[in-house]
């Protein structure tokens, strides 16, 4: 049998659920999360860090959520900036559905959840940002095929923003991106977490 893992299709564990309430920007959300899904016991520290160091860019338009787990990135990003859509995807469909669970719970009306293997499932192609913690377990590969689709999705002057470790690849990474995006920056560092945005 393959064990699961937070970046499976369809997850095979049982699904127990647990609800909490989490402060994100002086805000406090309720999320609810499973077994099978990434950081079910808790936001981690990289996707707090990345949630409140994000700010939308300059030029107008959505955000993309990739790999948005039960949703608090696309959630948190959604509640801020409340006259953008925010489009959530992830390739595991219990936490699909426990992204569209959240996002009804906290009363978000401009986000969207939906299944998605990276960028399978989206259609549009102009993104003013799309903002990741990448499944870093499912190998360098996966993550920077990710990185260069991304360049696909975005509209010129587009943002991506990811949250890696440097213990996991974040200087090698930032080597990558600075090969496909104009502009590369750190624009927080934490705990060995970086937070990077890469200018279209």
């Amino acid at each position: 049998m393959v064990s699961d893992h937070y970046y499976s299709e369809h997850p095979q564990s049982e699904s127990i659920t647990e609800t909490k309430q989490v402060k994100l920007n002086n805000h406090t959300f309720t999320f609810t999360t499973s077994s099978g899904v990434f950081s079910k016991k808790g936001i981690d520290f990289g996707t707090k860090l990345l949630i409140e160091s994000f700010r939308a860019p300059d030029i107008s338009g959505d955000v993309l959520d990739l790999g948005c787990g039960y949703g608090p990135i696309g959630i948190s990003v959604a509640f801020q900036y409340k006259n953008r859509d925010i489009l959530m995807v992830d390739i595991n469909e219990r936490a699909v559905s426990l992204a569209e669970e959240n996002i009804i719970q906290n009363k978000i009306t401009n986000a969207l959840a939906k299944q998605s293997n990276g960028f399978e499932n989206v259609k549009r192609k102009s993104f003013a940002a799309i903002i990741t913690n990448p499944p870093i377990r499912a190998g360098k590969k996966v993550i920077y095929t990710f990185f260069e689709d991304s360049l696909d999705f975005l509209k010129e002057k587009g943002e991506l923003w990811i949250v890696i470790q440097k213990k996991q690849g974040a200087p090698s990474a930032i080597t990558f991106l600075s090969s496909l995006f104009s502009n590369v920056e750190v624009v927080e560092k934490e705990k060995g977490y970086y937070i990077i945005r890469a200018i279209k």
